[in-house]
């Protein structure tokens, strides 16, 4: 039975770390601080979990040929469990609550809660474990759904405006009258909690009486009235997903 020494642990978070700087020179990308002051799910992910399971989550990162085992792939967690994702067994594994080094088993994977603890504090180790479940949420596969997952839906219809990172900065802004908002910064706006209900309903668009002249399309009806003819419901899931993904993306207070 193999154990984890905390030397063997952080070597292993070293070596995730090195993985990741060397991924992101590579691609032009300014590499991360040793544990960046970026709180933000994806951010988070891309960071720390990108090397061994991919950029897209389904266990093909660069280091993932150099494991004894290959890393699961992420986007099939909610599939897998009844179309139910399962967040606190995720939160869990990500924190190693429950979890001893008995039943630790051959895993590669670090166990990140104790190792960011050692780099920030508590508070921010909460935050930033929580957003990265957040995000893992937004990138579920589930069929018999719209078959999208939050971030692809964001990446289709808010990107052109907000920009793929969601700080207002689209190729299509120079177009607008008025410069689209990040939608990073809600959380930060409201005490540090990401007011879902009036995202949910700013997106739908479809009872806010002082939508006006505002640029951003009424996506209530957009989808309702799109080729694919979906239903109330399915507007509803569609519109949903993207709060996820939004509220995986919020900047935190940091502590």
């Amino acid at each position: 039975m193999r154990t984890h020494t905390p030397t063997c642990t952080f070597a292993i978070l070293l070596i995730v770390l090195i993985a990741s700087a060397l991924t992101q020179a590579q691609t032009g990308a300014p590499a991360p601080a040793f544990l960046g002051d970026s709180l933000v799910g994806k951010d988070s992910f891309e960071a720390y979990c990108a090397t061994c399971h991919g950029a897209d989550a389904r266990g093909n990162g660069p280091v993932a040929s150099a494991l004894k085992r290959t890393p699961p792939d992420l986007t099939i967690l909610a599939s897998r469990n009844r179309d139910v994702f399962p967040r606190d067994r995720v939160s869990a594994v990500l924190t190693g609550a429950g979890r001893t080094v008995s039943a630790h088993g051959t895993t590669e994977m670090p166990i990140w809660g104790p190792l960011f603890r050692a780099f920030e504090s508590d508070a921010r180790v909460r935050v930033r474990i929580d957003n990265l479940v957040n995000y893992l949420e937004t990138v579920q596969s589930r069929p018999g759904h719209t078959g999208e997952s939050g971030a692809a839906l964001f990446r289709t219809y808010c990107a052109s405006c907000h920009g793929g990172d969601g700080r207002g900065a689209g190729p299509l802004t120079t177009q607008l009258r008025r410069q689209p908002p990040s939608l990073t910064s809600f959380a930060v706006r409201n005490a540090g909690v990401f007011p879902s209900e009036r995202v949910r309903r700013i997106i739908d668009g479809r009872d806010i009486a002082a939508h006006g002249s505002f640029e951003m399309p009424v996506w209530g009806d957009a989808f309702k009235r799109s080729r694919e003819g979906l239903s109330e419901a399915a507007v509803a899931a569609r519109i949903d997903a993207i709060v996820r993904y939004l509220d995986s993306i919020q900047e935190r207070a940091t502590f």
